[in-house]
């Protein structure tokens, strides 16, 4: 009987009572199987007990300093056919990427003998004269040097200038007076007033280049002083180009047909063929990698959240998380080669056959109620939407044209424009915010104030779209307020109010731990999983682009 590998460990809880899934998991949009459910629980059980290995790692109290980390497992079939599960984890831990009973990385870029470590050691060496240079105590002494020598030498040219001005109209004026002298007389006055003029002229011409020597000077030492900085710079990215493309060339992913790919290859066709930092160092990776590598056959995957949540991003403890899409969704394309995977279910559109109620229209206007579920425009994938089954229903006007969005698992009321006159008027509304928003939304925590407001600045998530982030740096303002419509066993059904229009908004303010740290129950990308989202566009008012009558339109929300 073949021995079982390093990072192989069996079920010690019953498994014969669970029906193995056909595919394997679709890692991009997936609810957990219950196999790898079983695997999962088994680590998290592992994480919280006292003795493990690194548990001080996701238990600490300082909220300033996020401690969490996104783990992995992966439920694999020995060649014997005895069934077990691999466990990984993304990143570091303890910078170190080696912990018992883990699986390792791809490549270890901190082996104490390799490349990475001597080359790292080079540009720390680089850093460590950039950084020497930069805080040379004479680059603001020659800066200041500088700024005050061409200040001086300005006032003392202008001065010279000034004086030289006044010197030549005096010499007009006894140029002029000395007309009725003969020729005799006037003849020595006219070369002396022309030396004086030479002399004025080399006076400023000498006075110029006496200060621009000086200038010259302090500024050539300066040069140098800055060129240092440039090169040194230069020899730094240089040489981190280097050694980032020596590590993409060594990530080498088998798949499961046996092809080895490196983080070069894989990206080269991808609209960032430069490896985004960390590529290959997430857990679903590393965890096929070993099972590929070590003749395992890969069954389910699941990966969870552990610890305390980061600042920006959304991750809840003990929470499934789908795999990220700009690291790891072209290396799984690659790695998933050979297997049979579920299918994307996003590529269904769950509207199909669905009806699209209209509320209102006119020549100028639509106003729709979008079911949960049902894009409001056109998707990559999927064309099926409000925005074309209108176009369908008025083939004959000017749009319709788009005047805001819902989420497509979002229901609610929805505006369109027939004619481009009532577009100008309504995009205006919507800017300058004199429409009148209303949502519905229920979240599981029940300990909510009556009233409030949330203002968190957003942006997207550049590695993981179409997640968004709460960032202070780069965010744009978002704003919410709320009140409480009911209260129930079940959590929490809120009357909430966008005050800006940012993307996800209603969702990130909630699920955020600086919000209610509760997210909207049945929301996929920022909680878990429902029959629907209970998020709902309850309420629209606005003035209608033609007539200016105020219009004010409600459903009420089904859940």
């Amino acid at each position: 009987m073949s021995s079982f590998p390093a990072c192989f460990h069996t079920f010690t809880q019953p498994t014969e009572h669970i029906a193995l899934p056909d595919k394997f998991t679709f890692p991009f949009f997936y609810q957990p199987h219950a196999i790898s459910t079983l695997a999962a629980e088994a680590l998290m059980d592992q994480l919280q007990q006292p003795d493990a290995p690194f548990v001080h790692q996701f238990q600490r109290e300082d909220e300033k300093q996020s401690s969490g980390k996104m783990f992995g497992v992966l439920v694999v079939r020995h060649v014997s056919g005895q069934l077990g599960y691999l466990q990984g984890f993304s990143g570091k831990i303890d910078d170190n990427n080696h912990h018992q009973g883990f699986v390792p990385p791809v490549f270890d870029m901190l082996e104490e003998q390799g490349f990475f470590r001597k080359e790292m050691e080079h540009i720390n060496q680089v850093t460590a004269l950039l950084n020497q240079a930069e805080s040379d105590i004479a680059l603001p002494e020659l800066s200041q040097q500088l700024s005050v020598i061409t200040q001086q030498a300005e006032h003392e040219v202008e001065s010279l200038r000034q004086m030289t001005i006044e010197r030549r109209a005096q010499r007009k004026l006894t140029r002029e007076s000395a007309e009725h002298l003969t020729d005799s007389e006037k003849q020595p006055l006219i070369e002396q007033l022309g030396k004086e003029s030479v002399a004025d002229k080399n006076a400023l011409k000498h006075l110029k280049q006496h200060w621009q020597a000086q200038i010259d000077e302090v500024q050539q030492l300066l040069n140098h002083k800055r060129a240092e900085i440039t090169g040194l710079k230069k020899q730094r990215a240089t040489l981190s180009n280097q050694l980032q493309h020596q590590l993409f060339k060594r990530y080498r992913f088998l798949n499961g047909i046996g092809e080895h790919k490196d983080l070069i290859d894989i990206f080269a066709g991808t609209s960032t063929p430069t490896p985004p930092a960390g590529a290959g160092e997430c857990a679903a990776p590393k965890l096929l990698h070993y099972a590929y590598s070590n003749n395992l056959q890969p069954i389910a995957l699941a990966e969870f959240w552990w610890g305390t949540s980061p600042k920006s991003e959304i991750r809840k403890h003990k929470q499934y998380y789908p795999a990220c899409q700009s690291k790891c969704q072209p290396i799984l394309g690659h790695m998933l080669q050979g297997l049979e995977v579920d299918d994307n279910p996003l590529l269904v559109n769950p509207a199909q056959n669905k009806p699209l109620e209209i509320l209102y229209h006119d020549d100028a206007i639509v106003v729709v109620n979008k079911p949960a579920n049902f894009l409001s425009v056109p998707g990559k994938h999927i064309k099926d939407s409000a925005f074309t089954r209108l176009e369908a229903d008025f083939p004959d006007c000017e749009g319709p044209f788009v005047i805001h969005r819902l989420d497509m698992a979002t229901s609610g009321i929805l505006v369109f424009a027939l004619t481009r006159r009532a577009n100008k008027s309504l995009q205006k509304q919507f800017i300058s915010r004199t429409v009148s928003k209303r949502y519905v939304a229920k979240i599981a925590r029940k300990d909510i104030a009556d009233t409030g407001r949330i203002e968190l600045p957003m942006r997207g998530d550049p590695y993981d779209r179409p997640r968004q982030l709460v960032c202070y740096e780069h965010g744009k303002h978002a704003l919410t307020t709320w009140q409480v419509k009911t209260r129930d066993e079940a959590g929490t059904t809120l009357y909430l109010h966008p005050h800006t229009g940012r993307t996800h908004q209603l969702r990130v303010h909630c699920a955020h731990h600086l919000g209610f740290d509760s997210p909207i129950i049945g929301d996929t990308l920022y909680g878990e999983p429902n029959h629907r989202l209970y998020l709902h566009a309850e309420s629209l008012s606005f003035e209608h682009p033609c007539t200016k009558e105020l219009l004010h339109f409600q459903v009420d929300a089904n859940f």
